[in-house]
């Protein structure tokens, strides 16, 4: 079984593990932020236009559409 850590202890702990962390500079997080955007637009875009496609194919070969 585990031994038991006191709060403080715990505390201590987390503290000294996130002074580890490499944090990403003030430029290099609007830069990512930027490219995930621009990659969630495209996306958007894409399924757009293959929903719509498909819903084309489908409405001429069900002779739905006029």
């Amino acid at each position: 079984m585990a031994s038991k850590t006191n709060p403080i202890a715990f505390l201590r702990q987390v503290r000294s593990e996130t002074s580890k962390i490499t944090w990403p500079s003030r430029r290099e997080t609007m830069i990512s932020t930027v490219m995930v955007l621009v990659m969630v637009v495209f996306a958007s875009l894409f399924f757009f236009a293959a929903d719509q496609l498909i819903g084309w194919i489908l409405s001429y070969v069900l002779n739905t559409g006029n």
